[in-house]
């Protein structure tokens, strides 16, 4: 009995240890310009309305996002990033997903972010809504721990959809 469980507990070590060691601290740098399509909702002007949250306005943003990578494939972390929509100016707080299907050097890639956004507009205090991303792209592995990449897809937040074209670093 006293040796099962001895050979139990060195099988959860070794298994911990090496699922530890796939792990690796990794940070993401990335910019991007936002190319306004459509307001994704439609309003019976009120009273107090003064706008949609953007109106046609095209965008640019800078993000910043500190994860773990397992396994060279897939990416998780937090992130926060600061957005100019045609001078009004925001930031968005949000999850970010990266995965990338193979282990070569050049390889398709993944991305999904959800979060936060909130922008200072003509609305007292500005407005915050929800952030939803999806992108596909182009993953290059420079050096081994240096990863650069290019990515489009679409992103709605301030109940807008916009098409992003992104390039970004990942160290």
């Amino acid at each position: 009995m006293k040796k099962t469980k001895l050979l139990i507990g060195f099988i959860i070590i070794l298994t911990v240890t090496n699922g530890y060691s796939q792990i690796n601290y990794s940070i993401k740098l990335e910019t991007g310009y936002l190319n306004y399509q459509f307001n994704t909702i439609q309003v019976d002007p009120g009273p107090n309305w003064k706008g949609y949250y953007l109106d046609g306005e095209n965008g640019i943003d800078l993000n910043i996002s500190n994860g773990f990578k397992y396994n060279e494939k897939l990416y998780a972390g937090l992130g926060i990033g600061f957005m100019n929509f045609e001078g009004v100016n925001g930031f968005s707080v949000f999850s970010d997903f990266v995965y990338l299907p193979l282990k070569t050097r050049l390889t398709p890639l993944i991305n999904l972010k959800i979060g936060f956004c909130h922008i200072w507009n003509q609305y007292e205090n500005g407005t915050g809504t929800a952030l939803g991303e999806f992108m596909a792209g182009l993953n290059y592995r420079l050096t081994e721990k240096i990863d650069i990449y290019l990515k489009s897809g679409f992103l709605m937040t301030q109940q807008s959809l916009f098409i992003p074209i992104r390039l970004g670093v990942r160290f």
